[in-house]
This record gives C-alpha cells, structure tokens and sequence, in this order.
C-alpha cells in the first residue's frame, strides 16, 4: 500500500515534467523536409546568444545549451538570407516569444501551421521593435558549415566576470581559446600558463601569457606576453628588457612585432563583453619565452583583468597596467578534461559601447556616411551615417539647447529626427512616427553642406533616433537629457520670499510649467489665486518608492478636507528629488476642454493676456489617499506674486495697481466727464449768442479724445502688449474707435446752408451720423468703465471695486438727472421761441448752426411755421 502511494505521485510527477519540457512529434507531422534532423549553431550578434538547433521533424525544432539576455518583442524569424534586405523582410514562425533571459535551456519550438521550412533558410532570433538580429542559423549552405567562433568545447568561470572558453585539437597540436569579459573596451584580458616550478605565491614571474584586447580604432589583438618582473615592460641600463614585455621585445628592435606564437582567429565585443579567440600551439615552441602545454596534465594558469596602455612613440606596442588587487588569480587546469561551469550568458551594466557625441550649441555637428564597420544595431546597409567622424554615435542633446547640424552625406541622404527606431520613413511600412527636425531638404555634400538646427524642448522624449529618411538603419539613438530649467523653458520668476522659482513656455493652446523649490522639503505646491484658499493648486512629491507624482486639486477651505482632488489633464508629467529638492513638471491646455457646469477644474483656463496670481507652499509629507492635518504646509508665501506670462515678468501685488489705477482714472475723466460736457455744450448752448458753444465742444471733444489715447498708452506700456481678449478690452476698443471716428467725421463736414435756405440732404445725413456716433461712444465707453472695474476686481482682487462701481453708477444718475433737467429746460425755450416767430409775417431769423436739425422740436416748430410761409406768399403779389 505505501509503494502505491508513492508511485501515483512519482508518475504524475513525470507525466508533468514531460508535458513541459520535451515535446514528443506531433502525431500527423511529417519528416519529409531535407533539413530534418539537421543540427547547426546560432551565430551571436547580439544579446550574447548562443546555442544549437536540431530540426526535429516539418514542425517543429529543438534549442539546447540556450543563452540569451533578455529582450523586449523578440519572436523567431524566418528569411531567405542573412543579408539586411532579406532580413528585414522575414515573418514570424512560431507563436512562442523570446523576452526572458535565458540560462543554458533546452526547449521544443513548434512552428507555426502555415509555414514550412522549405520557406525558411535563415532562422534567426529577431526583436522586431528594434528590427535587430539577436542570432540566427543557416540552414542550407553550399559548403558545410563551420561552427561559429563562439562555440567551443569547454568553459571555465574564472571570476564573475570572466571566463575562459577553449577546445582541444591534439592531432592539430593546437588549443583553440577565447577569453571572454565583461570590461572596458580599453582593458585587457590575460590569461597563460605559469612556471612549472614557481610557488603559488610568485606564479607571474616566469609565465607565458596571451593579452587580449581591441585596439583604439575597435580592431581586436592577442599578443605573447613573457614576465620577468612585476612592472610594466622597460629596458634597463644595460637594454636589457624587464617586465611585463611582448616576446618581441626581448628579441631586440627588429624582433618587434614579429615574434608571436598566439595567433588571432576572432574578436568581438558585444553588449558590453570583450570576446577574442585565439590559437595557441601545445607543444611547437617557437622561441625562448613560449612553454609547451602538456594536454593530459595538470598545469598552473594565471589570468588577470586590467587597463592597457596604447602605443606611444616610446613604446610601439599595447601594455598591460596594474590589475589591481581583485582581477587576477590563479588555478591548475587539465585541458584534456571536460568543463562546462558557465551558466548563462555574461550581462555587463554597461551594454553601450558605441561612442557618444555631445552636442554643444555652438559647434555644428558634421554628419557624413560612410561604410558600416561596427554599426551597433545589426543587421544593417552597408552605409551608414558618420557624426564628428564617428560611426552611428550615441547623440546627447540637452532639452532647450539647439543643435546644429552641418549635413555632408550626400544627396541620397535626407537626415531626419524621428520617434522610430528604424528610420526611412515609417509610413512606407504603414506605420506613423513623430518627425522633430529635418526631412527631405535637410541633405548637401562637403563642398555645399546643408544646415540644420534642432532645438529639443522639454516635451522631446528621453530616447529617439536620427537616420536617413530615404534607407533604414542608417542612423542611430539621439539621448535627450535634462539640462538646466532655464534651457527647457522660455520664462522663469522667483515667487515670493525667493524660496521658489517658477518656470513656463506658452504655445498656441497649451502651457507647459515647471516648478522647484530652493529648499528642501516633502511636498512643493504651487496655487494660482490670492491664497491657498479658493485656488486651484498643483502638488509635486516623491512616495515612499521613490517615485514622482504631481495632482492637482481645487481648495475651498483652510483644512485638509477642503483640499478636492480633481482630473486634470496633465501631461508629460515628471516630479524628482535631488538632496531633498523637489522640482516638478507637466504641461497642461490653456482652456479645459469639458463642461464647466459638471467639473470645477474646467473653471481653471488660464489667460496668457493677464495676469495670474501664483502662491507657493511646502510640507513635510503628501499622499496620494485620504490628506490629514499632517498633510499641512509648515511654510508658505507671504503674498502672491503676479505672473505675466505674455511678458515674462513677475511682479508683486502692490507694484502692478499704480499705473492701471491711472489708466482708468483718466478713462473716467474722459468718458464721465469731458467727453459728455461736450454733447452737452453742442446740445444745449447753441442759443446763446456767438460760437462759444462750438468752441467748448470742440475743446472738450479733444481734450478728451487726448486723455483717452495717453490712457490706452499708459496700459498697453504696463501690460506689455495689446491684447483684444477680456470684455473690458473688447468694449476699450470699440470706443476708441468711435472717438477717433468723430474727428475725422467732423473734417467731412458739409457746408452750412445759408440764411433762408434749407439744409441739404448731405447735411442732414451727416448731422445724424455724428449724433448718433458721439452717443454710441458715450453709451460703450460708459460700459468699458464698468467693464474695467470688473476686470480690476477679478484680476487683481482690488476690494473696494464694489464701492467705485456704486460711485461710478450715482455719477452717471447724476448726469442723467442733469440731462433731464436741461432737455425740459430747453423744450421749454424751444416752445416759446415758436410762439414768439408764429408771430412774423416774414421769417427773419438767421440760418446757423444753432438750429438742431435732429431736435425734435425745430421739427414741431417747422410745421408751425408753414402757414406763415404760405402767408408770405400770399401777400407776395401785394408787394408788387
């Protein structure tokens, strides 16, 4: 009964393992393909893939000894070459994804249901984001296959960093070695066989090693080392050479660069790991500083890591430095005996080997193109894009920093910006991509070169691309980091008390705002309004995670409670925290676009044409939940700071009044008091002997008219600008227009009649165009008095607005009561001054300007006096 118990578990244990690890064939596959039962190793160039491939049956393949760093969209690919054309143009072949890291696998891979292998000869390991080839296998060649040089039989870890790789070809009389490290591209790998006699403690004097390398222009070395001494290679007084020292060296001059028993089969470095592959001979010693290498036997080895020096006129040769006290050690190796303790690719920190241009905004970058030699993203053309000389380099830009380019490629190529990554214009691949600078004029040659400037701003992703808008792959990443605030932004002010500093850039419908404290603190919030309360605020902190947040929230009280989260739309937000300083940023449109009724952050517009009222505050803690009394600012500013954000100023709530306070003080004398003494005079004067009257109209006329222009040039000085936008500005200007319309109307003025005759029609058009031009532009002007002290109010929260409106509003009833009393009072003479003419037989009265033609009483008196126009013809015959 216990076996039972045991094997029902022992045997569902092994019917899982075989579920999920090897696949048996599908039962109606077939084997009919030439290339089943095929093995072949994947070539590496990217990501430190390794690994066979045996063709298993029409459906499906077998991955052993598996290693691969992982990736973001990689999936099985198949084409019909190696080349970049056919590459690029590959498909998918099975459903299973590649984006973990993988460590030594062996798995089953089934082949999707519509494709065969007689449409694939080069399966590859690819990463469609980037289009990259991580590694691929040829499946049908001319010439048998060779293994690739990254394939060997044995493996050693010798430290965490590096291993050393070697397969044994006793008939050849040869071992063939890599050496393999995560380092720098300017150091060294060593590794060799100690003296057979030396103690454990002094095993480099006497030893014969092999040094590895890449050279400045990226070509990789092994050279025979011998050491005699712990130093670098020098010659003593006698010439003698003593040292860490080429074999060559100790041949003489004309032994240098000759003597080498370690011959270079193969190097790369990828990924940020050194690779080289080398031959060295077991038992043919070619001089006095080479030891044999006895295969069966157990031998000491030494390895090292370390700097190397270049070539100098000194000394014509690579040098190892001092490896320092952890990159070396030793061991006993038997190469005969088979090793295999490396598990899993190599993963340096630092993949990027690819040489860096910074931009600098005043030196233009020369971009050229050239053949490929270590393009960074294979596959690719065969031409690529040079910047300073460099091949397809890493280009660092600062945000609000131009860049220029200086463009000599070619007029094939047309350099390009862009957010995709392959570049040669995305939407012949029906994709979309996001241009930043250049296109299809941006090319020239060294003899007539095109300039270019780029200027990232703050809302330029972190990582994009320069290629060739006509090929792809020809360019290669463009690294947009942070420079100061003041580059990524067109304004910038202190707010009060100098402990924040406010930054912004206007387009045409949005705004983008930067906010960083000069002090440290938990929380930084910045509110636009009077105060905290009934504002509309923006708070930047750091979680517990160290991630940034920014919210924004409406305040209508003085505690915690009042404070509402509301759902702005905020975008390109970024919040960090540098020693304790926190700076924050998002961009966010000018006018909400949502119902104002239902949302009160759809309240918040922003006005670029006036100014807005910023407060800052700082605490010690925020959150994302539920805010308490501990949430509470522990500083705050004294009084906010009005920002004008056309103008890029700032300015104090007390200092911005003065000059507006004057602006609308000579408005009201304009429209309240000259401007309306003037119609009166014309109105109501003419009856008085002479042209005072018309002389007062025209002086008061004027003299407003003056008044009003040094008033609209006292506002547009202050706000830096005219800006038709706020109702008061709308209602300002449409009455200047009328008050300048009445001059020149004034100057159109038609001929009086003379005395006895009647007014022309021109005249008479005239006369009421005038009136009824003056009274449009008292009533408007009255009504951009009002306006203004609304704006004034609103804007800039002055408190006795309400008192100068009242004031204002009896001012006018004042007037109007005037108006009233002297339009009965000259009703009153007009009647009796009809009467008096109804007496005459003949009309003597003298035509002038003093009979109003719109009156409504010349009118009544007219018709009263027809009769004793018909009677004076009546007794015209009598005259006679």
């Amino acid at each position: 009964m216990l076996r039972r118990s045991l094997f029902l578990p022992l045997l569902l244990h092994l019917l899982l393992l075989f579920s999920f690890g090897y696949a048996d064939p599908a039962p109606n596959c077939t084997r009919d393909s030439p290339v089943v039962d095929s093995e072949s190793q994947f070539e590496m160039v990217q990501h430190q893939l390794r690994g066979s491939l045996k063709i298993r049956d029409d459906c499906s393949f077998r991955v052993s000894q598996f290693d691969m760093l992982p990736g973001s969209d990689v999936h099985w690919w198949g084409a019909q070459d190696s080349d970049f054309d056919n590459l690029t143009a590959g498909f998918i072949v099975s459903n299973d994804g590649l984006n973990d890291t993988y460590k030594n696998s062996t798995f089953d891979v089934h082949l999707l249901s519509n494709v065969s292998w007689g449409m694939i000869n080069v399966l590859a390991v690819w990463d469609r984001a980037g289009a990259s080839d991580y590694g691929h296998v040829v499946l049908r060649r001319e010439e048998p296959a060779k293994p690739p040089p990254t394939v060997f039989q044995n493996c050693k870890v010798l430290s965490k960093n590096f291993r050393l790789r070697w397969s044994l070809n006793v008939s050849g009389d040869s071992l063939e070695i890599g050496l393999e490290a995560v380092t720098r591209i300017t150091d060294y790998m060593a590794f060799g066989w100690a003296d057979p006699r030396a103690e454990d403690s002094d095993l480099m004097i006497g030893a014969d090693v092999a040094i590895g390398g890449f050279k400045e222009d990226g070509v990789p070395f092994v050279d025979n080392f011998f050491i005699t001494k712990y130093s670098e290679c020098v010659k003593n007084d006698d010439g003698v050479a003593v040292g860490v020292c080429p074999d060559s060296v100790y041949d003489g001059p004309e032994g240098v660069g000759l003597a080498n028993s370690s011959m270079l089969v193969y190097g790369h470095r990828k990924d940020g790991v050194s690779f080289v592959r080398y031959r060295w001979h077991l038992t043919k010693v070619t001089g006095n500083y080479d030891r044999p290498v006895n295969h069966s036997a157990n031998m000491k080895v030494i390895w090292a890591l370390g700097p190397i020096k270049p070539p100098d006129t000194i000394n014509p040769y690579y040098l190892p430095q001092n490896h320092g006290a952890e990159n070396y050690g030793h061991l006993v190796l038997n190469v005969s005996e088979p090793v295999n303790d490396c598990t899993g690719p190599l993963d340096a920190e630092d993949k990027e080997d690819q040489g860096v241009i910074i931009a600098d905004a005043n030196v233009p970058l020369v971009v050229s193109s050239a053949p490929a030699m270590h393009y960074p993203n294979p596959p690719n053309p065969a031409k690529v894009l040079y910047i300073n000389k460099k091949e397809a380099p890493v280009l660092r830009v600062e945000r609000g920093v131009p860049v220029k380019f200086s463009i000599q490629a070619g007029h094939d190529v047309a350099l390009y910006i862009t957010s995709d990554p392959l570049g040669g214009n995305a939407t012949t691949r029906n994709k979309t991509e996001t241009i930043y600078a250049g296109g299809p004029e941006a090319h020239g040659v060294q003899a007539s070169p095109t300039e270019l400037v780029w200027a990232p701003d703050r809302n330029t992703p972190d990582n994009i691309y320069y290629h060739s808008l006509y090929d792809q792959k020809m360019g290669w990443r463009v690294e947009v980091v942070d420079g100061g605030l003041s580059d990524m932004y067109n304004n910038s002010v202190v707010l009060d008390d100098q402990q924040v500093t406010f930054f912004w850039s206007l387009s045409k419908d949005s705004i983008s705002i930067a906010a960083r404290g000069e002090k440290k603190s938990g929380y930084l919030a910045i509110g636009f309004g009077s105060g905290m309360l009934n504002s509309y605020a923006y708070v930047g902190w750091m979680d517990d995670t160290g991630m940034g947040h920014v919210n924004s929230y409406w305040i209508d009280g003085n505690d915690a409670s009042s404070i509402h989260r509301t759902q702005e739309n905020l975008t390109h937000v970024r919040c960090k925290t540098e020693n304790g300083i926190i700076t924050w940023e998002f961009t966010r449109p000018l006018d909400p676009s949502c119902r104002r009724e239902k949302r009160v952050e759809c309240k918040n517009i922003i006005d670029p044409t006036t100014p807005i009222k910023v407060v800052w505050a700082m605490g010690t803690k925020w959150t994302n939940g539920h805010l308490t009394e501990r949430n509470m600012h522990s500083s705050t500013s004294n009084r906010p700071i009005r920002v004008h954000l056309l103008r890029g100023s700032a300015e104090a709530e007390q200092d911005l009044l003065p000059v507006l306070a004057v602006h609308g003080f000579m408005m009201f004398v304009a429209w309240g008091i000259l401007f309306p003494g003037g119609i009166l005079a014309a109105r109501y004067l003419k009856h008085l002997k002479g042209d005072g009257w018309y002389r007062i109209h025209v002086y008061l006329q004027y003299s407003g008219l003056v008044i009003v222009l040094l008033a609209l040039l006292f506002a547009v000085a202050e706000l830096r600008g005219f800006y038709v936008s706020s109702t008061h500005v709308k209602f300002g200007f449409i009455t200047i227009l009328l008050a300048c319309i009445q001059p020149v109307n004034a100057f159109l003025r038609p001929q009086k009649p003379a005395n006895g005759e009647q007014a022309p029609f021109k005249r008479v058009i005239w006369e009421y165009f005038h009136a009824i031009v003056g009274r449009c532009a008292i009533v408007v002007g009255i009504a951009a008095l009002f306006t203004g002290l609304k704006h004034l109010g609103v804007r800039y929260d002055v408190e006795n607005v309400h008192g100068l409106r009242w004031a204002m509003a009896i001012w006018f009833l004042i007037g109007v009561l005037i108006v009233i009393y002297l339009e009965y009072h000259e009703r009153q003479r007009i009647r009796r001054q009809t009467f008096e003419r109804s007496n005459w037989v003949l009309d003597n009265s003298e035509e002038d300007d003093s009979l109003d033609l719109l009156s409504p009483s010349r009118i009544t008196a007219d018709k009263e006096l027809v009769p004793s126009v018909r009677m004076e013809v009546q007794l015209e015959p009598l005259n006679r």
